[in-house]
Order: structure tokens, then C-alpha cells, then sequence
């Protein structure tokens, strides 16, 4: 079977596809051939070797949808032929075929497609926790989310505004304000011309946020902190700009005894009931339309170096997916 295979950390070009053997289910695994295949900015890191040292020579990619081939000993949720969606932390997911721990996989409903499973799995838990647990959303609450338009960013604005929050959007370029708003950004704000900090003290009255959601990092969260009201939440869960400078206990005091937190999708769903929780509530929000995003691009698995490529240029909005 066809796998994306790195030898070294670097650019697009050490991503390879090449030939690897079958994968067999060992205890406690599965083995699904996969149909689609999410794909999240965060592998870009990975493959550079940075943040994640994920183990070479090996393979890449945490996510895929497919149908389960078999199983192995131990396994009685799942059984051949049935449609997943899942999120590995044994990495490998860009391949035909991928085994691994059954846990981490959880049914498709009939009516969403393999695209659009893969566009949004690992994404809408992502969405879920953050919304969810790190801050929950609350009806009237204001929200700041960077990125708006990017395929992370499109799922906090969406649910966010589902469950009652107006969300103040940040994209890059005029380009992709419509983007946001299409998902339910009340307002949207551009970094390259906004003040952004002062802009939302303008949209809520001088009175900041209740929570941001930031994964740009380092060029932003000043501008994160600043927006917040009194008792507010920094959320940084990514950091495209590099991590953020060290803050001062005392900063957080000073603007309101704000809370500051870095939140890992992994930490929120330790054990498999934890991790059934938030899958099967992603899994409903897709089935009940809550989640209903733009279509994904669909690039071949064979074209994942250009996958790579695009994403680093920072033109794609939405969710990207691959199919072998």
C-alpha cells in the first residue's frame, strides 16, 4: 500500500510516497482503509521537526475517515465494513491503509460524507474542547477568534456563534473577510490594517472579550491580551507565528485578573471514555447541521508535497483533505 514516508525533517520535498506493507491490527487495534484524509497546519510543523519530533524514519498525519478492514483481538465496538472517522497519536494517517488503537476511532453517520468527516473530525474536537471546556461559550458572550477564515478558525466561529456568542473575527487579507462572515462572524477585523485590540474595545462598548482564541502566537497576543475584559480567557492553542513571549504574572493582573492558558487537544481526552465524549458530540454536530462548513479542497495523496506548499503560503482558507 501507498504511505507519505519521511527520512528527515525539512521542506515539502522529504515528504515521499512510497510503497510500505500492509498494516495487521494487533490487540486492541483496527485496521481501515481510508477514503479521506484531514489535514491540519499543524503537520507542517511535524515535518520541519518542529514543536512535535515525531519518530523517523516514519510515517505523518494523525486523521483520516475510511472503512474498517478488520480488527484484531480484543476489539467489539467495531466491525469490518463499518464507516469511521478517526485520530490517531501514532502517526500515519497519510497512507491507504492505517492500524491503530480502536479507541481513537468513532462511527460516521450515513449522511456525512468521507470529505466531510475528514474536513472537520479532528478540527470540530478541537472546536469542541476549546468552546466547550477550556472556556465555555455562553449565550450573549463577545469572542475574539484569529484566523477566521482558516480551516481551525471557520469551526470556532461556526460553533461559536451556534451556541450564542458573537464572534469577532481576524483574518489576514481583505480576501478572506467574506470567508468568515459566511461562517458567522458578526464582525471581521484585518490584521495587516486593523488595530486590533482597540477595534474590538470599539465593537463592545470598551468593554473587551470574554475569551480568545489564538493560534497565531507570537505577532498577536499582545494584541489577545489587550482585547479582554475584566476576568477574561486567553486561549492559545497554536502558535504559526512562533510561540508567544513569557508573561508576567503581574500582566494578568493588571488587565483584570485575566486567565492564560495553552491548550493541547490530547490533554482533553486522555481515556477512551473522555475521547468518545467529544467525538460523538463532533459527530452530532455534523449530523444535526450545527457544523456545516464550505466544501474542503480535495488534493490526491499523491500530491501532498503541493498540499505543504500551499498551506505555508497562507492563500487556502477552509479545510484541506486528501484521498488516496
Amino acid at each position: 500500500m501507498k504511505a507519505v514516508y519521511l527520512r528527515r525533517y525539512g521542506g515539502p520535498e522529504v515528504l515521499e510516497l512510497v510503497e510500505r506493507p500492509m498494516p495487521v491490527a494487533g490487540p486492541g487495534e483496527m485496521v481501515v482503509r481510508n477514503h479521506a484524509i484531514g489535514f491540519n497546519y499543524l503537520e507542517t510543523k511535524m515535518r520541519q521537526g518542529e514543536y512535535y519530533k515525531i519518530p523517523l524514519p516514519g510515517g505523518i498525519g494523525q486523521e483520516a475517515v475510511g472503512i474498517v478492514e478488520s480488527v484484531g483481538p480484543g476489539v467489539t465496538d467495531f466491525r469490518p465494513g463499518d464507516r469511521v472517522a478517526y485520530l490517531t497519536f501514532a502517526y500515519g494517517s497519510n497512507a491507504e491503509v492505517t492500524a491503530f488503537e480502536a479507541f481513537r476511532a468513532v462511527r460516521l453517520p450515513d449522511s456525512v460524507s468521507f470529505e466531510t468527516a475528514a474536513a472537520t473530525y479532528v478540527k470540530g474536537m478541537t472546536a469542541q474542547v476549546l468552546l466547550k471546556r477550556t472556556y465555555p461559550v455562553k449565550p450573549g458572550d463577545d469572542i475574539l477568534v484569529w484566523a477566521a477564515a482558516g480551516a481551525m478558525g471557520q469551526h470556532l466561529v461556526q460553533w461559536g456563534s451556534k451556541l450564542g456568542a458573537r464572534v469577532i473575527g481576524v483574518v489576514g487579507s481583505e480576501e478572506k473577510m467574506q470567508a468568515a462572515k459566511a461562517v458567522g462572524a458578526e464582525h471581521v477585523l484585518v490584521s495587516s490594517w486593523d488595530d486590533i485590540a482597540k477595534r474590538v474595545r470599539e465593537l463592545t462598548g470598551g468593554k473587551g472579550v470574554e475569551a480568545v482564541y489564538d493560534a497565531i502566537g507570537k505577532d498577536s497576543a499582545d494584541a489577545s491580551m489587550n482585547s479582554l475584559a475584566p476576568l477574561g480567557t486567553f486561549v492559545n492553542y497554536g502558535s504559526a507565528s512562533g510561540h508567544p513571549d513569557p508573561v508576567k504574572v503581574t500582566d494578568l493582573s493588571d488587565k483584570g485578573s485575566l486567565f492564560y492558558t495553552r491548550a493541547v487537544l490530547q490533554s482533553y481526552i486522555p481515556t477512551p471514555a473522555q475521547f468518545k465524549i467529544v467525538a460523538e458530540d463532533v459527530m452530532d454536530a455534523l449530523g444535526r447541521g450545527i457544523l456545516k462548513l464550505p466544501p474542503p479542497t480535495i488534493y490526491r495523496l499523491a500530491d501532498v508535497q503541493q498540499v505543504h506548499r500551499d498551506v505555508a503560503s497562507r492563500k487556502t482558507t477552509g479545510s484541506l483533505v486528501m484521498v488516496p
